[in-house]
């Protein structure tokens, strides 16, 4: 019997989901990305020595440097059809096989031109302080496009002329705003007509009903794998709200961005660090010094590389958010979690754990909702031994510091929700596992 896994990210994105969803890939006889843009970031390595490749992926699902992989971009995902013609031709002169192997959903709302020179003068026209901290990629401004009915999606590519009766009303309404409130230029018409209508041609063999795939998937008995993009707590509704994106990120949105009922998922995966990040602006509780060598958020921003995959932004870093992980276990019907980077925290006499916060005198135990909210809290910490010996390329539970066990079943307790995955390093052997969710 078919078995479908949904892969999320349990904090505020950049957890190593990339690496876990092309592991449990070789499981999967399809991935689909369900939500999102071109700003999520996913890094894959794959082989050792000579042979040893890098993949940065935005748009592709992860799943596709496994062969035989059928990848599916679903209609939850804002399309930039310029990025994913670049991503497409850099992987398949790596030797990648994508064109073969792509569905792309008609349903896709499009990126264009104007949505990124939107997202940018709004962002730059912003308070130093109030800035969200979006990467400016038109994400935004495409989302509030579909839900105002106004946006246009990827079947509007293959009928000119409703193509360009649309796109002139749109820049239309998006051009008075950018030169008349946001003192920036306006963006030419016919330069986008016809540059996307080109690369409308070249996507259009990839473009299929994804809904109606994924349906015949099942019929045939195989496991499909659902890969999130960002973290849960950056999610429009259950998120940090305003510092925010622009999407559903929980895992019940695997239904709806990709055309399949919520009866098909079977088990959801939560991908967590041993620590904490986040990236850009907004509230970060259990918040730790970067700057300052010999302290542990130093540590963990120079071991861990801490860089936006697609900004090359430095990531905030702070302990483990327990209150946080609860949160973030209840709003996506954890199975299960997978803990990252556990690596990084070799060599730290003590770590602590944030457990909870005073807010208002009084003791809370679950992330508040909303960002005014999380600003106002004082994280409470646990603190617990260290250890000195190297977790890195562990392939084994009973191999792991005994102090290091301790912290992953203190972990685990206070989130309610087993570690049936522990990744300790970035290449796929790296990784121990407890239970399988495709079993």
């Amino acid at each position: 019997m078919a078995r479908n896994v949904v892969v999320v990210g349990t904090q505020w994105g950049d957890e190593g989901k990339g690496k876990i969803v092309d592991w449990l890939t070789d499981g999967a006889a399809g991935v689909v990305r369900f939500q999102g843009g071109h700003n999520a970031g996913h890094t894959l390595v794959v082989g050792y020595g000579a042979a040893r490749r890098e993949y940065k992926l935005n748009l592709v699902p992860s799943g596709i440097v496994r062969p035989d992989v059928q990848c599916y971009i679903g209609n939850g995902v804002v399309l930039d059809i310029w990025h994913l013609l670049k991503e497409i031709d850099a992987l398949e002169e790596g030797g990648i096989a994508v064109q073969s192997r792509l569905k792309i959903s008609p349903g896709c709302p499009l990126i264009l031109p104007c949505h990124a020179a939107i997202d940018q003068a709004r962002e730059a026209r912003r308070d130093p302080g109030a800035r969200i901290g979006t990467t400016g990629k038109g994400i935004g401004p495409a989302y509030e496009d579909k839900v105002a009915r106004r946006g246009l999606r990827v079947y509007d590519l293959f009928d000119r002329k409703r193509f360009a009766d649309k796109l002139a009303e749109l820049l239309e309404h998006h051009n008075f705003m950018l030169t008349r409130y946001l003192d920036a230029k306006a963006v030419d018409y016919q330069e986008t007509l016809e540059r996307t209508l080109a690369n409308g041609e070249r996507i259009q063999p990839l473009v299929a009903d994804v809904s109606a795939a994924l349906h015949a998937a099942r019929e045939a008995g195989q496991n499909l794998l659902f890969e999130g993009a960002q973290g849960a707590l950056l999610d429009i509704d259950h998120g940090t709200y305003p510092f925010v994106t622009s999407s559903n990120c929980v895992a019940g949105q695997a239904a709806a961005g990709s055309g399949i009922g919520p009866g098909m998922l079977h088990y959801v995966l939560g991908i967590t660090k041993a620590y904490c990040t986040r990236v850009g602006g907004g509230p970060f509780p259990s918040e730790l010094d970067i700057a300052t060598e010999g302290t542990p958020g130093h540590q963990m921003s120079k071991k861990g590389r801490e860089f936006g995959t697609v900004t090359g932004r430095a990531r905030r870093c702070g302990w483990f958010d327990a209150a946080l992980l609860r949160r973030s276990a209840q709003i996506n019907g954890l199975s299960g979690l997978c803990v990252t980077k556990l690596d990084v925290l070799d060599g730290l006499e003590t770590l602590d754990i944030c457990t909870g916060y005073r807010l208002d005198s009084r003791r809370i135990d679950l992330l508040p909702i909303g960002a005014d909210e999380v600003a106002r809290c004082e994280p409470i910490f646990e603190t617990l031994p260290g250890w000195t010996e190297p977790t890195n390329g562990v392939k084994r539970w009973e191999e792991l510091p005994p102090n290091a066990r301790a912290y992953l079943a203190r972990l685990e307790t206070l989130c309610q929700t087993p570690i049936d995955i522990i990744s300790t390093g970035p290449e796929r052997a790296e990784t121990i596992v407890r239970q399988h969710p495709f079993d």
